[in-house]
């Protein structure tokens, strides 16, 4: 009786066994670019939006004299060196001009001379640097801001030869506010002292004052614009 029982048992397992199984399952291809569905209680990215970008600071008429303010506390740095397409030379910035000092090494770290060119040069006058006619150099000002910097020629300094010193801005400007992306570096021997009190020099050449030379001595055309570019390739502050 015992071992009808075990054999009934044993048939009724068998058969539960059978109805378990079914069509084996198809495992996906690794190499398909299907997504599957989450599962439930989970939570998923979608990365096909894009997340929002890092807003970058810009400089403006509001805040440039307050940043330029604090960006000079933080240098130990006085020297630019320029690398043009004539040779390179070297300038030694003023402690006492903190505003311009600051602004013109804050540039340089920016990449913003690099690529620009001296575009106006006036014989046995100066030189003027820091713009050009591509789309590039209006780019790099619009990313970094529209300002202007304030006059600072009370300090004693004049505009001796190799005087590096900052334009007036082209704007409706009674107060001879500087525009912050031009220089120009004074040839004149011994110097061009009418410029004192109305422009503010800000530092001085002590390297290379031949390749400014130069560079002061290619022919020119209307407007005083180079015939043949003269570009600043890099500035390096060190």
């Amino acid at each position: 009786m015992q071992t009808k029982t075990i054999a009934i048992l044993a048939s009724i397992a068998l058969i539960f066994l059978g109805s378990c199984k079914g069509e084996p399952k198809q495992v996906a291809d690794p190499g398909s670019i299907e997504n599957t569905a989450p599962k439930k209680d989970t939570v998923s990215l979608d990365i096909s939006e894009e997340l929002p970008k890092e807003q970058s600071f810009v400089l403006n008429e509001d805040n440039a004299i307050d940043f330029f303010f604090n960006y000079a506390d933080t240098l130990s740095q006085d020297k630019v060196r320029l690398t043009t397409s004539m040779g390179s030379f070297t300038i030694q910035l003023y402690d006492k001009v903190p505003y311009h000092k600051a602004n013109f090494i804050y540039l340089s770290r920016k990449g913003y001379f690099d690529n620009t060119q001296f575009h106006r040069v006036v014989k046995n006058f100066i030189i003027q640097g820091g713009n050009s006619d591509d789309k590039a150099t209006s780019q790099k000002r619009r990313e970094i801001g529209r300002y202007l910097l304030p006059p600072d020629a009370r300090k004693g300094f004049k505009h001796h030869r190799g005087t590096i010193s900052m334009p007036s801005s082209e704007r409706d400007n009674p107060h001879k506010l500087a525009s912050p992306y031009e220089f120009f570096i004074v040839v004149t021997k011994p110097g061009s002292y009418h410029l004192d009190g109305n422009y503010t020099p800000f530092g001085r050449v002590i390297e290379g004052m031949d390749v400014v030379d130069a560079i002061n001595n290619v022919r020119v055309g209307d407007g005083d614009w180079p015939y043949q570019s003269v570009w600043i390739k890099k500035a390096e502050v060190f």
